[in-house]
Formats: C-alpha cells, sequence, structure tokens
C-alpha cells in the first residue's frame, strides 16, 4: 500500500458527510417543539463524527487475511486433533473470527475499497510461514495439537500487537472497537492455550 494511497483517509480531513439513500426513508428530527421530517434521496443530513485514517484502513487490510490464516489452521483440527481441549479453542477461533472478518470487509467497502485477497497475506505478526502450514497439515494426533498449539500462541501474540498499534494510532471508532475486542478475546485464549500446552508438557 501506497503513502498516496492513505492520504485522503487523514485525520485532518474534513468529516464525512452523511446522505439519505435511495432504500428505507431516513428521518431528520426537527428542532424543540417541532415535527421531524422524512429527507430526500440524496440529501445532506450533516456529518458524521467517524473519522478514519491510515492506520485504520493498515489495521483492516492486515487484519482479515491475519484472521483467514488463523480459520486455515483451524479448520484442520477436527480431522487431526486428539485433544477436545484443542478442537475447543479452534471452534471459538472459528466463530468469532469469520464475523470479524465479514464486519472489516464491510467497513472497508464503506470507504471504497476491496478487501485484500484471499492469498494476500504478508509474514510477520505471527503468521505460519508455507512451510510450517504444510507440517501443520501433514500432522495428526499428540504432534498436530503441540503444533498447532505453538503456531497458534504465536499467531494470537501478532494479532495482539496489531491490535495495540491500532489503538495507538487509529481513530475510527468500529476499528478501534474491533481491535480491543481482539485484544481481550485474544489474550484469553493465549492464556488458556498456554496452560494446554503446558499440561502436555
Amino acid at each position: 500500500m501506497t503513502g498516496a494511497a492513505l492520504a485522503g483517509c487523514s485525520a485532518a480531513d474534513p468529516p464525512t458527510p452523511l446522505v439519505a439513500g435511495s432504500q428505507a426513508p431516513v428521518l431528520v428530527p426537527g428542532a424543540p417543539g417541532e415535527p421531524g421530517r422524512t429527507a430526500k434521496p440524496g440529501q445532506r443530513l450533516g456529518d458524521s463524527e467517524a473519522r478514519s485514517t491510515g492506520a485504520d484502513v493498515r489495521f483492516a487490510e492486515a487484519m482479515i487475511p491475519h484472521h483467514r490464516q488463523a480459520l486455515e489452521m483451524a479448520g484442520l483440527a477436527g480431522a487431526r486433533s486428539s485433544e477436545p481441549l484443542v478442537t475447543a479453542i479452534a471452534d471459538r477461533i472459528t466463530t468469532g473470527q469469520g464475523p470479524e472478518i465479514t464486519v472489516m470487509t464491510s467497513w472497508l467497502e464503506s470507504l471504497g475499497r476491496e478487501a485484500p485477497s484471499a492469498h494476500d497475506h504478508k509474514p510477520g505478526y505471527g503468521m505460519a510461514t508455507l512451510e510450517e502450514l504444510n507440517r501443520l497439515r501433514a500432522a495428526r494426533g499428540a504432534a498436530f495439537d503441540s503444533l498447532f498449539l505453538e503456531l497458534m500462541i504465536r499467531h494470537h501474540q501478532g494479532a495482539v500487537r496489531m491490535a495495540g498499534e491500532e489503538l495507538r494510532d487509529g481513530t475510527d471508532r468500529a476499528m478501534r472497537k474491533m481491535a480491543q475486542d481482539v485484544v481481550s478475546g485474544q489474550q484469553i485464549e493465549i492464556t488458556r492455550m498456554r496452560e494446554i500446552l503446558d499440561g502436555r508438557s
């Protein structure tokens, strides 16, 4: 992503205008003591309080492929794990991160940006390498469980770090809320996975 691509997402930009759509009617409240009215399609209603910066966009565009890899790894557990606690963790990852991808994808689309492609994930932030993923795919039973936990702990730590950067630099309320959810939820899962891993040693 280039700096030019993000130049339009500055905190100093004017507020985003709110415009009535052509679908459901939008009711505009009147002044105190006066009735409300129905806005016409295309009518400007005011300004949104949301402020999106390059940091918010980078967070969503990086977290979507990061989540996708977590879902890919979690999807292997059902047929390979011999530990119910591991499959429970994998199920929780699938249940939590799938909807988060949907939210971030919709948020990017609202800015006129497409979500990263399925294979557009860069190394770093705990991402598993292709070699590690192939080892995980080939493993079964206890070997799978140990490798899954080791890789997923590192993966979660990377997500927490990424979310911390969004909380430090981002300004969009939706993305900051997403980052807070990532930090709180994945730190809990890290603790649980470490407990399972320690119990196997």
